[in-house]
């Protein structure tokens, strides 16, 4: 493996003091997570500053759990979009996948739920429900889990 590398990460006294407190845990009175103190001891570590040890990424890998790999990516990200950035999240701006039922959907299936069953039914099954929102084209597919899910949730909320 290769020891030449290709971001070098030189902090200034700011940046060195908020990732001292960081790694000290000292953040007002709130925890900090572990993520953000295991990044913030190896930026320390990865210093090549006057201040800084420069570690090698094998001696900061070992000594806080992680990987060179690992390393590798922060030092880039540090480089590219300032070292601070590695404290934070990256914001999602969209949900992975949008809900199959919105709120003028899930409204359509409490209706649907609340009606009368279909003939020789004494109630409404998940899989029935399912089939009917189908049916009037509520949706494209549904699962017969998913409107389980959503009816769960609905009972919740109103508990």
């Amino acid at each position: 493996m290769s020891n030449r590398k290709i971001y070098r990460i030189k902090l200034t006294g700011e940046e060195r003091e908020a990732f001292t407190q960081v790694a000290k845990g000292i953040r007002g009175q709130l925890k900090i997570a572990a993520w953000k103190v295991q990044r913030a001891n190896a930026m320390l570590m990865c210093d090549e500053s006057e201040d800084g040890p420069a570690w090698s990424d094998e001696s900061i890998a070992e000594a806080f759990g992680t990987t060179t790999r690992s390393l590798e990516n922060w030092r880039k990200q540090a480089a590219l979009q300032g070292p601070l950035s590695l404290l934070e999240r990256k914001e999602r701006h969209t949900p992975p996948t949008a809900p199959i039922l919105d709120g003028d959907k899930e409204a359509r299936l409490t209706k649907i739920a609340c009606s009368t069953p279909p003939n020789g039914r004494s109630r409404w099954t998940l899989q029935m429900l399912a089939d009917e929102l189908v049916a009037l084209e509520v949706v494209e597919s549904i699962s017969a889990d998913t409107v389980g899910r959503v009816q769960k949730k609905r009972n919740e909320a109103l508990a």
